[in-house]
């Protein structure tokens, strides 16, 4: 097999590089790519998909080793290739969605309280067992009855208002 490089300028010692071999037309003719890893952030989104995947391998290889031994641009490109805003971590919302979706939802609140107030004016009135007349007329039913003698309304020194919930 033979590899081509292509001609680029020259590379310090703090770039890595690697010859990715992929096969084309011919059985023994191959294609190859030096990646350099240094500002891999701002050069992600312009690689083509067999780039990326060879600076994927690269950093996989790398990250075996240890890793106090990296340079710093290899570890900023092995962080942004495995948690930077790319693929499906891409922001995906134009500017201005926020404020959008903030006043759609205050629109909906809106919405609801008036459908809400509507449907509480076509009501019928609250039936009569709920007012406090009603409710203290409970309290004496429960005392004549002796209702829950141990800890209820019926039981020695009992101080709870009893059945009144009413204001």
């Amino acid at each position: 097999m033979q590899a081509i490089r292509l001609a680029r300028p020259r590379i310090s010692l703090r770039r890595l590089a690697t010859v990715a071999q992929v096969p084309t037309s011919g059985p023994s003719s191959v294609t190859a790519s030096v990646i350099p890893l240094s500002n891999v952030e701002a050069q992600w989104e312009n690689m083509s998909k067999s780039e990326q995947a060879v600076v994927h391998r690269q950093l996989e290889e790398l990250q075996k080793k240890d890793w106090k031994a990296l340079s710093l641009d290899e570890k900023k490109a092995a962080y942004y290739v495995a948690f930077g805003p790319h693929g499906p971590r891409a922001p995906v919302s134009p500017p201005g969605q926020g404020f959008k979706v903030f006043l759609s939802t205050m629109g909906l609140i809106g919405v609801a309280g008036l459908l809400s107030m509507a449907i509480r004016s076509q009501s019928p009135p609250p039936p009569k067992t709920l007012t406090r007349e009603w409710e203290e007329a409970s309290n004496q039913r429960a005392l004549e009855q002796k209702s829950n003698p141990i800890t209820g309304i019926s039981s020695e020194g009992y101080s709870g208002k009893g059945y009144v919930v009413s204001k």
